[in-house]
């Protein structure tokens, strides 16, 4: 239930039948080395950067730093288009791939755009059905609730299990299961089980992105990418990128990750991603 899938497997590397994940390195001993051809960042961001949903000013530091040193950020999110925006426009972040790697906003020329993956007819013959699978959580999983930020979306629905609400452990999956049976992309972050009509996820998003501003093909310099999380919906990525990078609170997921991030930091959320930014920071020094 943990993974962007629609069966529970996702995309992660397969483990043999008995053996356990992975487990990842303290960030303090990746070599120095590995972090000097680093062409740019992925990030997430509630609970990587925020704490209680506003970005750490440790987290803002290290954002300044990294773009001061021309590393470019991109925070790839379950959050909404219309909560990502604002941090775009005041110049936070330049680049925010929302709703799972649906769409984008993103600053280019001096201005601030936003994309989608889906065009406008799919988006708006999707909104019916995710409102059908919304009164269907709402009605059949007691104590579900949509996330207080579910204006602002577009192309998805979140159902909140740890931000303002609490859902108990065996709803979760109920509510996993309700958008599968409904054909479905179904997601658990930190905060928030999310819903969409699609393919599309947090990777297929990064490549997206990458290509439409920077022209270039992801898979091609993945090992030039760093990728850092905090959760089991960043499985997929701390798969498909060399230099992953978990911020400390991912230990909350160790009972159930099954793909475990490169390196560890000694830090949370915004703490961590300090971390992160100061060791690349030092290789280029």
């Amino acid at each position: 239930m943990h993974l962007n899938s629609r069966d529970g497997v996702g995309h992660c590397r397969p483990m043999q039948h008995g053996t356990k994940p992975q487990r990842s390195l303290p960030l303090s001993t990746a070599p120095r080395d590995a972090w000097r051809g680093v062409r740019g960042v992925l990030t997430d961001i509630d609970d990587t950067l925020t704490r209680d949903g506003v970005i750490e000013p440790t987290a803002r530091a290290a954002l300044r730093d990294l773009a001061a040193a021309g590393l470019p950020v991109v925070a790839v999110t379950g959050r909404p288009m219309g909560w990502s925006e604002p941090f775009v426009r005041d110049g936070t972040l330049d680049t925010i791939v929302a709703e799972n790697g649906a769409g984008a906003w993103y600053r280019q020329g001096g201005l601030v755009h936003d994309a989608y993956v889906q065009d406008a007819a799919i988006r708006a013959d999707n909104a019916l059905r995710l409102r059908q699978v919304a009164e269907q959580v709402l009605r059949e999983v007691p104590g579900a609730t949509l996330a207080r930020d579910s204006a602002g979306r577009v192309t998805d629905i979140a159902v909140d299990h740890s931000e303002f609400a609490h859902l108990d452990a065996a709803a979760v999956p109920r509510v996993v299961a309700i958008m599968h049976v409904a054909g479905m992309t179904a997601t658990v972050s930190s905060i928030h089980v999310n819903g969409w009509f699609g393919n599309h996820g947090k990777l297929s998003g990064a490549r997206w992105i990458v290509q439409r501003l920077f022209g270039r093909v992801l898979d091609d310099e993945r090992a030039h990418w760093v990728y850092v999380g905090d959760s089991t919906n960043d499985q997929e990525m701390f798969a498909h990128f060399p230099l992953s990078v978990g911020v400390a609170n991912l230990l909350r997921f160790a009972d159930v990750l099954q793909v475990w991030p490169a390196y560890l930091t000694a830090g949370e959320r915004g703490a961590g991603f300090a971390e992160v930014a100061g060791a690349l920071l030092d290789a280029r020094a």
